[in-house]
């Protein structure tokens, strides 16, 4: 859901293309910012349209935010770090305040390459967008998906570490 990179378009849903959940392989408990019209391919029985940010997430989650501004990704992430247990689709901003304070609170970070196209609702696929896409993952069952996409060929897969002990 949300603006993908600079993709412009005259509905604010975009889609995440169906390769991505068969790379990941896992089923989610709830999808906790789907469109209106609810999820296209998250492989869940459960959603959020709206307020997702307000409602009790239960379980492993899936996330991908409306894009939006960046006090709007750190409310997503915020929520996301809060609860722990899911795996969050969000655009390669790596210099971005955001991005430096989420990346290392994820157990795992997946570099999606090459670029997700996203689809529109009407199913036409979207033009490649202008950034890239990292998949975050938090808990244990959203590590195994990310190393399991990484295998798939979705990307390549990086462990946040603090390096410094032992210099």
């Amino acid at each position: 859901m949300g603006e993908h990179g600079n993709i412009v378009d005259k509905s604010d849903d975009w889609f995440t293309p169906a390769h991505v959940f068969e790379a990941l392989g896992v089923r989610f408990d709830l999808d906790v910012a789907a469109p209106i019209e609810g999820p296209r391919y998250v492989p869940t029985s459960r959603w959020l349209s709206s307020r997702g940010l307000e409602a009790d997430w239960v379980g492993f989650v899936w996330m991908n935010p409306p894009y939006g501004h960046q006090r709007s990704k750190i409310a997503w992430m915020t929520k996301f770090i809060q609860h722990g247990n899911g795996i969050a689709l969000m655009p390669d901003r790596t210099s971005a305040p955001w991005w430096q304070w989420a990346a290392p609170q994820m157990d795992l970070l997946l570099f999606v390459s090459p670029k997700i196209e996203f689809e529109r609702p009407d199913g036409s696929i979207g033009e490649q967008p202008g950034n890239g896409t990292t998949l975050m993952a938090l808990g244990s069952e959203a590590v195994a998906a990310l190393y399991q996409a990484q295998d798939f060929g979705l990307g390549v897969a990086f462990a946040p570490s603090d390096r410094r002990e032992g210099l």
